[in-house]
């Protein structure tokens, strides 16, 4: 009887540890997250499932084209989390005209979109501590170009890096 008692106590340590340490993976390390809209299309497919990692940005800041995991701002009005691509840094000028963007009055080359943009932005300067972030559709993406407010670095949760499902499109985010 001691034997079993003794196997049924280390059993449930193992299973707490186990539970903590996921526990304390999920909330400072990695996270699975499901992607709910189309926003980020081809890149990321409506229902992917994609790994974020949450600690990077203690590090060094989010970088142009980083696809990245944010509470979006206040003045949205939205309560889940977004994602999106990085497109313009603190300081910079965005614009968006004749279909394409532009980062302080350069062109930017984005081979990862669905199609160009059919809108006119800007120019705008980001602020300091904000990012500018688009969806790669981005004629169908509630972003930077369409918020009355700025996305701060603060509320940025981590940076988007592998598709994990379906086993089909496994791999590296691009």
């Amino acid at each position: 009887m001691q034997s079993l008692r003794n196997i049924l106590k280390e059993f449930i340590s193992i299973v707490v540890v186990a539970y903590l340490l996921s526990l304390v993976l999920k909330t400072f390390v990695i996270e699975a997250r499901v992607i709910p809209t189309g926003s980020m299309l081809p890149t990321i497919q409506l229902q992917d499932r994609v790994l974020v990692n949450k600690f990077i940005y203690r590090f060094q800041p989010p970088k142009r084209f980083d696809v990245i995991v944010f509470e979006p701002p206040a003045e949205t009005r939205q309560h889940e989390d977004f994602i999106k691509r990085v497109i313009g840094l603190p300081g910079e000028t965005v614009e968006v005209k004749k279909g394409k963007v532009f980062i302080n009055g350069q062109p930017l080359d984005e081979p990862y979109i669905m199609e160009k943009p059919n809108y006119q932005f800007g120019p705008v300067e980001v602020p300091p501590n904000a990012l500018f972030v688009m969806g790669d559709n981005r004629n169908h993406s509630f972003d930077s170009h369409l918020w009355e407010g700025w996305l701060t670095i603060d509320h940025v949760k981590g940076k988007a890096f592998y598709t994990y499902w379906p086993l089909s499109r496994l791999g590296k985010l691009k």
